[in-house]
């Protein structure tokens, strides 16, 4: 994949993690120069941080208490501007004393200054304030582009919004408010946003902060069991990489060059021979965001077919009985990016209709949806109402499930009418659910997935299991196409507003395997009716992050 001349100018820098020294959750992030500057929120500790080195110094050692709490630091010509309960303070970059510019009823969680204006973020408002800096008046409000706590930040005349709930960088117009991109972080809890310019006629970098706990192993050695599990702070700086197709509406960010090695152990539970049989596994599938760059066989030999669009593994063995063991599968190098569609529903007002094949395909049932059942048909009416936009309307449908639904993992998944009258399910009874309303409603849906990657990569070249496998959806805009959704993962705040995350849109780690086809068959000439493959087999599924990637454009060779 080419990359673009001069975009990114110091690659070692691009890839870089910054580490700060004796910090514990940083919130706000500023640049000086070659430093990037931040706030400790629980130590108080205005620290500037050396981007090459991790070099972290205090520099307000003598007014620790008063930037206790502090988020959504910002510098202005010789002032740092900053959030700190309800108000909004600033202060002379030498004297460090706080001087209060302004109070809202809610908490502030960003600040951004820029010429005159003053704007700032409060998620209990739902909207970004912005006053006259010189006065303090109130001259406007724009609402804010998600729903969470918002850390701002001006570049290029443009304000950028980075959301903690949802995960996401938006650049939006600073006048209308309205989103010009919007890119997934490759790590969650982002808590600031600020751009260096290395140089004169160099592109900036963008960085992102976060701060969560991550679980560790304590070894306690007075303790009766020494291993005890806990948590500990975790912060630090990572380039956020951007790669916007304004065209096609969509950004790509942060990507990363992934080993995934999918394999069956034969493992019979029951005495069984078959003979002449094909075992057939999809294989990862190229798309906007994913490319396979090669795939190999691993424990025997196979072929790659085409089936509807899509390659397919298959091994064939002349006998398989209960003494025989064995391991077959593949091993795929993938590239794998952020993608967030930045769609908005006036732009597909003129779409046009819904093609006939995928109509005759994608809207009837064939998979168990239970979509005769009165409860599918009257929950399929209430969920969409009268709305006729495909992108309001799966917004509406979603939203509808997550109203009805928590996830909880069951002993095995039922159909939509049962997951939706018990009032709780799993991904897979999210999806069918989904599936089901979708398609009542005139909208073309298939299941698409299988397995995420552990979202670590800073994990490289370490073996990653995932504990599951996944699945999530795909519907259908005319004169667009296939749009991702998430089933259940951002169903994650009681009665909303849900984030829109992976509404349109799909983290790295999503691995997207043998779009609208079966992920896995098996057949032979003399299978009992009883039997499936997971009498037959065990599977293994392992990951390993290689390195970092750029993204761009990667239907280019």
């Amino acid at each position: 994949m080419p990359k673009p001349e001069g975009a990114f100018p110091d690659l070692s820098l691009q890839h870089s993690t910054i580490r700060p020294i004796g910090v514990y959750a940083l919130s706000g992030l500023a640049s000086d120069g070659n430093l990037l500057l931040a706030v400790d929120t629980i130590r108080g500790y205005l620290v500037a941080i050396d981007r090459h080195t991790n070099n972290t110094t205090i520099l307000n050692s003598h007014h620790v208490p008063d930037w206790i709490g502090v988020t959504g630091l910002t510098i202005w010509e010789d002032t740092f501007w900053f959030a700190k309960g309800s108000e909004v303070l600033w202060c002379n970059r030498q004297a460090l004393t706080p001087t209060l510019f302004t109070r809202l009823p809610y908490p502030v969680t960003g600040v951004a200054v820029c010429e005159s204006m003053v704007y700032v973020s409060c998620q209990k408002s739902g909207y970004i304030h912005i006053f006259e800096r010189n006065t303090g008046a109130l001259v406007r409000r724009i609402p804010q582009p998600g729903v969470g706590c918002e850390t701002l930040t001006i570049e290029k005349d443009a304000l950028w919004v980075c959301d903690l709930q949802e995960q996401t960088v938006y650049q939006i117009d600073r006048t209308t408010g309205a989103i010009q991109l919007s890119a997934l972080t490759p790590f969650s809890s982002p808590t600031g946003i600020a751009f260096v310019a290395p140089g004169e006629g160099k592109e900036s970098i963008c960085y992102v902060v976060y701060a969560d706990e991550e679980p560790y192993i304590r070894d306690d050695p007075n303790a009766k069991f020494p291993y005890q599990l806990t948590f500990r702070d975790r912060t630090f700086i990572h380039p956020l990489q951007i790669h916007h197709n304004p065209a096609a509406h969509y950004t790509l960010s942060n990507g990363y060059l992934v080993e995934l090695s999918y394999v069956e152990e034969l493992l019979p539970l029951e005495a069984v021979t078959l003979n002449q049989v094909e075992w057939r596994i999809a294989l990862p599938s190229d798309t906007l965001r994913q490319r396979v760059r090669s795939v190999e066989s691993i424990g025997g030999e196979l072929t790659i077919e085409e089936q509807e669009g899509q390659k397919v593994a298959v091994f064939k063995f002349d006998r398989l009985d209960a003494e025989r063991g064995g391991l077959f599968g593949w091993k795929a190098i993938i590239e794998m990016y952020g993608l967030k569609y930045s769609l908005a529903p006036t732009d597909i007002e003129d779409s046009p209709t819904l093609p006939t094949e995928l109509e005759q395909r994608y809207l009837v049932d064939d998979d168990d949806l239970a979509m005769d059942k009165p409860i599918m048909i009257q929950a399929a009416k209430e969920a969409a109402g009268t709305e006729t936009n495909v992108l309001r309307k799966m917004l509406k449908i979603r939203n509808y499930v997550y109203d009805r639904l928590s996830y909880g993992i069951q002993p095995r998944i039922d159909t939509p009418d049962v997951a939706l009258a018990r009032g709780v399910g799993s991904c897979g009874e999210y999806v069918g659910v989904l599936l089901a309303l979708a398609r009542l409603n005139g909208i073309a849906c298939r299941t698409i997935g299988r397995y995420k990657c552990p979202p670590y990569p800073d994990r490289i070249y370490q073996p990653l299991q995932p504990d599951f496998n996944h699945v999530w959806l795909e519907f259908y805009v005319p004169g667009v196409g296939w749009l991702p959704m998430e089933s259940n993962m951002d169903d994650t705040i009681e009665r909303g507003p849900y984030p829109q995350r992976f509404f349109m849109g799909l983290a790295w780690y999503h691995t997207e395997i043998g779009k609208g086809i079966s992920f896995e068959k098996m057949k032979a000439i003399d299978t009992p009716e009883h039997l499936s493959m997971g009498d037959l087999a065990i599977n293994h599924i392992r990951f390993r992050i290689l390195e970092e990637l750029i993204p761009g454009d990667i239907s280019a060779d």
